[in-house]
């Protein structure tokens, strides 16, 4: 008899369907047509490249600007848009503009690659993140372009804006303006603020913006998930802002004005949550300015959205479970508790992230010879997919480039969800073990 085949887990195909994207992707970019000088980039770096516009990071090892030509970039920038909606939920929209009928397997992915809680109305979500994607995209667009355009003209200036207004919504990080990034801009209110709203906005998930579009903005008719996703969001935003505004104002901010301390304060709390922007070196901030950064890399985006990261919820539920282990009472928010299966799924995200940037921090460390703040930063920067750097990129050895890689794609699938693909799906134990007593803290 014939052996069954193994059918693949939706999770399984969207894994793979991000893999074959990146290959594609980083072959298509070793050709000559795509670098500037005409010649052929090693497959080392496309891959790094396509990894990272893929999974919509920003660390580059080639500085965008200097070397990828115009086919170079549109072709970075739409692995950036591919992986900034999941390449699953392309799928999904091409099914809904033809109005063919959508399989449960092929709903079952989209639901997970879109952020989605329930079966209904799946197809609906997958409309309004395309129309919802172009307008703020458009947009974002537009207000660049009152910038850019008189500085760089009508063609450049206008290629600027969208490939900016992208990167930013998809939280990816790349830029085409330098080495500087937006260093240039850094008290440009027009270009901070619009980058900044892109980046939130994108970072929210897609979830998130169908419960506000429903209820009409209404706090208290939101689901439980859109209220902690946007409370940790602000919280996220505003306890940075006023840190960053203390910690760097004599360090990197010094000698700026005090408007001007306040909006490059805004960007930094906002762009390492994952977009990865620099509006200054981060060589240049203080230790306990870089440890914040590294803080709010890790943590990153909320479940669903164009952005990597432990999750806001994640942390939220840690939080949550923390203040009522001190109060020693179930873990409520919001008149609602979590339930027990969530806080096991947290733990685990945890402690997988923390485990893999421990681990490669250490090996980096050993192979490259960094500092091992450089090191850390840069590995909290991949595997959160962000993009920042103390400039030690591009210096990186072959197996440190290969292991930021493989940190960047654990980024964007997500930890547990990587975990549970390569271990399958098991069939639920009917015998329960008998329960142990163990001493903590």
């Amino acid at each position: 008899m014939k052996k069954r085949r193994r059918k693949l887990t939706p999770i399984q195909t969207v894994i793979l369907s991000f893999i074959a994207v990146i290959i594609l992707g980083a072959v298509i970019l070793m050709f000559p047509f795509c670098s500037r000088d005409g010649e052929w980039t090693g497959f080392v770096d496309t891959l790094f490249t396509a990894t990272s516009a893929a999974c919509v990071t920003g660390l580059v090892t080639l500085t965008t600007a200097a070397h990828w030509g115009a086919p170079g970039q549109a072709i970075i920038l739409v692995l950036i848009q591919i992986g900034g909606l999941g390449a699953i939920t392309i799928i999904a929209g091409s099914f809904a503009v033809l109005k063919n009928r959508t399989s449960l397997s092929n709903t079952r992915m989209i639901m997970q690659a879109a952020g989605n809680d329930s079966f209904s109305g799946v197809v609906r979500l997958v409309r309004r993140i395309f129309l919802g994607t172009l307008i703020f995209e458009f947009s974002g667009a537009v207000l660049l372009a009152i910038r850019f355009i008189p500085l760089y003209g009508w063609l450049r200036g206008t290629w600027y804006s969208v490939f900016h207004s992208i990167s930013a919504f998809c939280n990816a990080g790349f830029d085409v303006l330098g080495d500087s990034s937006m260093e240039p801009f850094a008290t440009d209110a027009l270009v901070m603020l619009t980058l900044s709203a892109l980046i939130i906005i994108g970072g929210l998930g897609f979830m998130v913006w169908d419960d506000l579009i429903t209820e009409k903005f209404k706090w208290k008719k939101l689901k439980f998930h859109s209220k902690v996703v946007i409370t940790m969001t602000l919280a996220l935003i505003i306890v940075p802002w006023a840190l960053f505004f203390l910690l760097e104002g004599s360090a990197a901010f010094a000698g700026r004005g005090f408007g001007d301390k306040l909006l490059m304060s805004f960007f930094q709390a906002v762009t390492p949550r994952t977009a990865g922007f620099a509006a200054v070196p981060m060589g240049s901030l203080s230790d306990s300015g870089a440890i914040l950064t590294m803080i709010l890399m890790l943590i990153g985006g909320s479940p669903g959205s164009t952005a990597g990261g432990i999750k806001t919820t994640t942390i939220a539920v840690m939080a949550i479970c923390t203040a009522s282990s001190m109060r020693r009472s179930d873990p409520v928010a919001f008149h609602r508790r979590i339930d027990d299966t969530t806080v096991r799924q947290a733990t685990a995200i945890v402690l997988i992230y923390i485990a893999a940037a421990a681990a490669a921090t250490m090996l980096v460390c050993a192979v490259d010879h960094f500092p091992m703040r450089d090191a850390a930063f840069e590995v909290f920067s991949a595997i959160a997919t962000v993009g920042l750097s103390t400039g030690i990129t591009s210096s990186l050895g072959v197996f440190s480039k290969l292991l930021l890689t493989a940190l960047m794609f654990l980024g964007r699938i997500g930890g547990l969800t990587l975990a549970i693909a390569i271990s399958g799906e098991r069939a639920a134990t009917p015998v329960k073990q008998p329960t142990g007593k163990l001493m903590v803290g």
